[in-house]
């Protein structure tokens, strides 16, 4: 057995509020990059190289890469061997959120109710999902997630007879109805499974894999190609001013399903699909 004091959680967390909201993954700034060179629209390349100059003036300066810092999106792996001491768990999450945010200087944009909407003002508390695995180690990864992209996501619930083009037609017509809101070009995650609530958080999930592994089944691995390419045919391009990148990559994850089902979902991220991590 393992402890760990939660103090280093909170810690952790607050330090990778800070880093994911001002640094870009490198292969998915890469990605960009990569996209600015075969971009064929007039308005549509400079515009990619403003959103690399963006990210460069982002770290060197210390700021936020996007104004809208988002939810603290929290994915925690505790070991089964890890004891958590000095308090609860769940606490220590949420004071770390406060931390990063307060003292981060990132915008704060957490409503205490959804209907009855005032700030909480420090962006707590944090949408946490944990998972207890084998080992003596805790992983966080902090994702934190705008809404101009979380507004465009979907979900359908498809019967069996459903073809692997019906899911591809539905990533498009998701990317399609989102249009500029999401402030493209998009990452999009997919969540193929499952049932209502997991295939929606498989779909959250896609969106912090590295843009540059494939799903590491051959079959998903096509169909995140087939995907990308037919969301690239729309013309939305960057920012909505058309071209050809209106997507950077497409990720699917996957789950078994119940023999009357197959749940989708689409998790619409902007061109500042954010998270970091770290293992403690």
């Amino acid at each position: 057995m393992r402890e760990v004091d939660v103090g280093r959680v909170a810690e952790t967390v607050a330090r990778l509020c800070v880093q994911a909201n001002r640094e870009l993954p490198g292969d998915l700034e890469a990605c960009i990059g990569c996209a600015a060179k075969e971009e064929t629209s007039r308005i549509g390349r400079p515009i990619l190289e403003d959103l690399r100059a963006n990210l460069g003036a982002a770290r060197e300066l210390g700021l936020p890469i996007c104004q809208d810092t988002g939810v603290a999106v929290v994915f925690a792996e505790i070991g089964q061997e890890v004891h958590l001491t000095g308090g609860p768990f769940e606490d220590a999450v949420n004071e770390g959120v406060r931390r990063g945010y307060v003292d981060g200087l990132l915008r704060c944009s957490m409503v205490a109710d959804p209907l009855r909407r005032v700030n909480t003002g420090d962006n707590t508390p944090a949408v946490l999902h944990t998972r207890v695995v084998p080992g003596d180690r805790l992983r966080l990864l902090v994702a934190p997630k705008g809404f101009g992209s979380e507004n465009m996501s979907r979900i359908r619930m498809f019967t069996p007879s459903a073809a692997p083009e019906d899911i591809v037609a539905f990533v498009a017509e998701t990317a399609k109805i989102a249009g500029s809101n999401p402030c493209p070009p998009m990452v999009l995650g997919v969540g193929i499974g499952g049932d209502f609530e997991l295939c929606a958080l498989l779909a959250k999930k896609a969106l912090c894999r590295p843009v540059s592994q494939p799903n590491p089944d051959p079959f998903y691995a096509d169909l995140e190609k087939k995907m990308l390419e037919r969301v690239n045919k729309l013309d939305i391009g960057p920012q909505g001013f058309g071209g050809k990148a209106t997507a950077l990559a497409v990720a699917v994850e996957w789950y078994p399903t119940h023999i009357a089902g197959l749940p989708a979902a689409v998790n619409v991220g902007c061109h500042v699909t954010r998270h970091a991590c770290a293992v403690l």
